[in-house]
């Protein structure tokens, strides 16, 4: 059978277009969403804090990692010892310790949506030794499907969901933490 033969029987073929179903609204815990959330992060390996403010979490944040010499953030609250704007990618590679804003929280499995805009450059999640993520509590939802009808990945580019520190237990059937991202992720409720 020729080219042209296989490419017009494979369209004479194909079946109509039809449309997707509908997702069905799935019901919600009587628990408040931020309490889940905080069961599901520290399941997971995350370390959530309740922040009053940006002071409170600037104490916390030289408490917590008290050997961090170098901590990169965008927010202007949050002393940076590294001009993220001015920068490469490779001049993170130092980064002990990386601040930034979570979007959205889902409760269900203790996620943070970060967005492009709120990191500056891809790589810092990732290259950081500890992750800390603000995530104002009215931002969390239940579930992902609440999560996907908030988020506009078309609209901000580059984001993702972060779950806990990076862990693998590939290697021998031994669990490493920090092996591929972050050794730590600390949220602070706000």
């Amino acid at each position: 059978m020729s080219k042209k033969k296989m490419l017009s029987a494979i369209k004479t073929a194909k079946p109509p277009l039809s449309s997707m179903p509908a997702v069905p609204p799935f019901p919600t815990e009587q628990r408040p969403a931020s309490e889940i959330f905080g069961a599901q992060a520290a399941q997971s390996g995350s370390r959530v804090l309740l922040a009053a403010d940006f002071d409170g979490i600037s104490q916390a944040i030289h408490f917590l990692y008290p050997q961090a010499r170098c901590i990169a953030s965008p927010l202007p609250q949050v002393t940076s010892g590294i001009e993220l704007k001015n920068c490469e990618p490779s001049d993170l590679q130092a980064v002990d310790v990386a601040v930034l804003n979570g979007q959205l929280g889902v409760a269900e499995n203790g996620a943070v949506w970060i967005a492009e805009e709120d990191m500056v450059h891809r790589v810092l999640p990732f290259i950081t030794q500890h992750l800390v993520l603000l995530l104002p509590q009215d931002q969390i939802v239940y579930n992902m499907h609440e999560a996907y009808q908030q988020i506009t990945i078309d609209e901000g580019g580059f984001g993702l969901f972060v779950a806990g520190p990076s862990k693998t237990a590939d290697i021998e059937q031994s669990l490493v933490i920090g092996a591929q991202a972050a050794r730590s992720l600390t949220i602070f409720l706000t």
